[in-house]
């Protein structure tokens, strides 16, 4: 098999880090995080606990994804490129509905 058979894997976990990052960057030094409990759902302690998940994961990106400053904000703090963002939501569970907005 060639290389490019390990590619939907490779981007499953290349969508995972940043995905990561952006969990890092939503519970920062901002009130983001407060906002991030409450749209979600999950309580700190329920977070910690699941925060590798891909569904929860799925689910920050799906936050940062709801304003255009934020996912600039996160880009510039993380160093990525704010499609590497878009990307990474539709290598995760339910990236690959689309978006009406």
């Amino acid at each position: 098999m060639g290389s490019g058979g390990n590619r939907p894997m490779a981007a499953r976990e290349e969508a995972e880090m940043v995905a990561l990052r952006a969990l890092n960057w939503v519970l920062g030094p901002s009130e983001l995080a407060e906002v991030f409990l409450g749209a979600s759902g999950l309580a700190p302690q329920d977070l910690a606990r699941r925060a590798s998940e891909p569904e929860v994961l799925a689910a920050v990106l799906d936050f940062v994804l709801m304003d255009d400053a934020w996912v600039l904000a996160l880009a510039q703090a993380e160093g990525l490129a704010p499609e590497q963002v878009i990307r990474a939501r539709a290598a995760l569970p339910g990236g690959e509905l689309p978006h009406w907005t």
